[in-house]
Formats: C-alpha cells, sequence, structure tokens
C-alpha cells in the first residue's frame, strides 16, 4: 500500500506514466494528513477543470476570458472569431495551434518532424544564424542572416550565447557544429538535415525562414504545437495559416499509425483559454 510517506513518489512518477491519482484516495487508510478534499491531482491530461493551478490563482482577465471558454467543438472559422472575442492585452499576442495526434512517440517510423513555410507568414521576424564559409558564407549574409561565421561563431554559442530563434549550418560545418549539440539541442536550435537546417544551399533556406518558416516536433505525448500568427492578423489569414500546418501534419502520417491520426485540434493565444476545433 502507498502512504503518505510515498507521496513524493506519486506526485513524480505516476504523471509519467499518464495515470490521474488523487492523493486523498491513496492515503485515505493512513493518517489523513493528505485528504481527499485536498484536490490534489497527479495529472498532466486530467479530464476535469478540478485541478489546482499550482502556480497559484488566475488572473481575473483570465477567469473572464474561461467562462467565455465554448464546451464543444466549433469550425476552424467560427474558433478563430471567439479567439478574438477574447479579452485583449496590451500587447500583440502570438496564436498558436496544439495538435493532439494517435502516434507512438517511442517507434522512430512515427515521429512527426518537419518544417514549413507559412503563407502569411508568423508575424515575427525570426533571428538567423548561419555556420557557412566562402560562398555560402557570403550568400546568407546577403539573404539577410543576422550573424554568419565559422570557429568564431561557434565559441560565441560554446560561451552561452543563444539570442537566435534558428541555427542553419552548411554540410561542411557539422563537424564545428556537432559539439555544440549540448548547448543548441536543448533548445531546440541544433540544426537537423530532417527540418532542413543542414543544408548547401543556406541562402534559400535563410530566406524561408525571414519569411515565416516554423519548425515542429512531436512532444513525448505525441503532440505537435506551432506558432501560426499574431491576434492582429485579420481572421482569413490565420485561417489560412492554420488550414496550411493542418494539412500539412495530416500529409505526414505514418503508415504504421493504427486507428485515428489527428485527435484533437486546438488554438489559443498567448494569455487566453484554448478553442477546441472539429478536425
Amino acid at each position: 500500500m502507498i502512504g503518505v510517506d510515498d507521496s513524493p513518489f506519486v506526485s513524480h512518477i505516476l504523471p509519467l506514466r499518464g495515470i490521474a491519482v488523487q492523493v486523498g484516495e491513496i492515503a485515505a487508510d493512513c493518517t489523513g494528513t493528505l485528504s481527499h478534499a485536498s484536490g490534489q491531482v497527479f495529472s498532466p491530461n486530467h479530464p476535469t477543470n478540478e485541478s489546482r493551478d499550482p502556480m497559484g490563482k488566475k488572473s481575473k482577465r483570465y477567469r473572464a476570458a474561461l467562462s467565455k471558454q465554448p464546451q464543444n467543438l466549433l469550425p476552424l472559422a467560427q474558433a478563430v472569431e471567439v479567439l478574438k472575442q477574447y479579452d485583449s492585452t496590451k500587447f500583440d499576442q502570438t496564436v498558436e495551434v496544439h495538435m493532439r495526434l494517435g502516434v507512438d512517440p517511442n517507434q522512430a517510423d512515427q515521429i512527426i518532424r518537419g518544417s514549413l513555410v507559412l503563407p502569411n507568414g508568423i508575424g515575427k521576424t525570426q533571428r538567423v544564424v548561419v555556420f557557412a564559409k566562402g560562398d555560402a558564407a557570403k550568400a546568407a549574409e546577403a539573404a539577410g542572416a543576422d550573424e554568419v561565421g565559422q570557429e568564431d561563431l561557434a565559441k560565441k554559442i560554446k560561451d552561452g550565447w543563444t539570442d537566435f530563434d534558428v541555427c542553419i549550418a552548411a554540410p561542411d560545418m557539422m563537424g564545428l557544429v556537432g559539439p555544440l549539440g549540448r548547448v543548441l539541442g536543448p533548445r531546440g536550435l541544433m540544426p537537423s538535415p530532417r527540418a532542413g537546417t543542414v543544408t548547401a544551399d543556406v541562402a534559400k533556406v535563410v530566406g524561408e525562414y525571414k519569411a515565416g518558416k516554423v519548425e515542429f516536433r512531436n512532444d513525448k505525448g505525441g503532440n505537435v504545437h506551432s506558432v501560426v500568427g499574431k491576434m492582429s492578423f485579420d481572421s482569413e489569414k490565420l485561417i489560412e495559416n492554420i488550414n496550411a500546418f493542418v494539412s500539412f501534419i495530416e500529409s505526414l502520417k505514418p503508415s504504421t499509425v493504427k486507428g485515428t491520426y489527428v485527435r484533437g485540434i486546438a488554438i489559443c493565444s498567448t494569455m487566453s483559454p484554448s478553442v477546441r476545433i472539429a478536425s
């Protein structure tokens, strides 16, 4: 039996297995220090709204927006309009799309990863650095790269500089870039052939990222996330970007996936509740 002294195990191990457990239920026969009334729910995907926010109370503005959150699935155009009706903020919020996929992240042939140039960009100029030399370096600079270099750039990054959004490398630079994996990898900045950031045509890729290219990779739960624009975008532009992203993810369905591939889609902004859309 799991008792009160085992609560660290419950709160840290069980969520990793996707198991929803209330501490009060587990320790019901113990001292009562952790009771059912505590309402502590240890599950990252608990299906109800009963879980407590460990960061404290949500803001008044967020609670007001939450009261407007639709409980049913909506067509994309209607979902975008609902998103725009949430209370505004003093800054231009980023709009994101989140897709829950029926893939097994532990299977190499079911990893969903890639990049896509959105039709209307993302409303942000991305900072791009490039590892290249000779003519490739000159072409990258002409295409608008924020910084181009070799050993000097590698040393700068190794010393902790990561003030950029995208790192691109020519194939002959990977011997220099490889050791930077410890710095770039955890931040999702490591160049990769699969993502298209290891390429001989660095100028073309620089231009794509400056035009609004986004990278994505499924997380450990089989979910894919991406920025798709800004709240200041016209509804039509947001709809076009979201449709382009969803269609591209659908086209990447692995042949080994059984059952439903796209299990859920939701959109949200930086500081708003989500709106679920009908796939």
